[in-house]
């Protein structure tokens, strides 16, 4: 037996296999065309016709059902500079997030690091030599005036309060020209940085990086 004959012997049971699958349409006729095209390129009879052309119908009636991936898949948008910074900033240890943000947001140059950390200035060098600098090609290309959406101020806040209370860096509410905000002040209370927050029905929806220098009101003093 040839193997035209073969095939034509088993396409009813490949038909009743295929509309398993497929059901009673024209697809299932496809997929018996296709199984013959590939028995066809079969380079030798299978040792088991009827197993390998029952196989095959199956597989390729699984295939069928399967939704078709595009060729050219649509591009995903771009995540915010927003999104980007604060994945940025979580994706740090605790010690280099918080070298992270005293460099690059609050604008702190070397000693002022060094004085945050409570460390010498050969050690900051070395913590700060293996931080990431926004903008150069594993980060955002510039670290955002501001962080937008109440999600990615949330997560932002929740990545940076940690990291630097844990060497010491304290975050004071406190007015900000005519909007809520903070100060951010090291161990000796020397004002690192401030920042405003846009508050929308009880929510920070912004909060926005004040550049140096600013003027903020100093620490009460407590009462003798």
């Amino acid at each position: 037996m040839n193997r035209i004959e073969e095939f034509e012997q088993a396409r009813p049971l490949l038909l009743s296999i295929a509309r398993r699958f497929l059901g009673r349409g024209h697809k299932a006729e496809d997929a018996v065309h296709e199984t013959w095209l590939c028995y066809e390129t079969q380079p030798a009879q299978a040792p088991s016709d009827r197993a390998f052309l029952s196989a095959t119908v199956a597989r390729i009636s699984l295939d069928m059902l399967q939704p078709r991936r595009p060729e050219h898949p649509p591009p995903q948008p771009a995540p915010s500079p927003s999104a980007a910074a604060v994945a940025l900033l979580e994706g740090l240890p605790p010690l280099e997030r918080a070298v992270f943000v005293l460099r690059e947001i609050f604008g702190c140059g070397p000693p002022e690091i060094a004085a945050a950390l409570g460390r010498t200035q050969a050690a900051c060098d070395r913590l700060a030599a293996a931080v990431p600098r926004a903008g150069d090609g594993r980060g955002t290309n510039r670290w955002p005036g501001r962080i937008e959406g109440a999600e990615a101020v949330a997560r932002a806040l929740a990545a940076i309060g940690p990291s630097l209370t844990r060497i010491a860096v304290t975050m004071e509410p406190q007015q900000v020209g005519r909007r809520p905000g903070a100060v951010f002040r090291d161990r000796e209370g020397t004002v690192l940085c401030a920042l405003a927050f846009d508050v929308l029905e009880g929510r920070i929806q912004t909060i926005r990086w004040l550049t140096r220098p600013y003027t903020c009101p100093s620490r009460p003093t407590p009462a003798p």
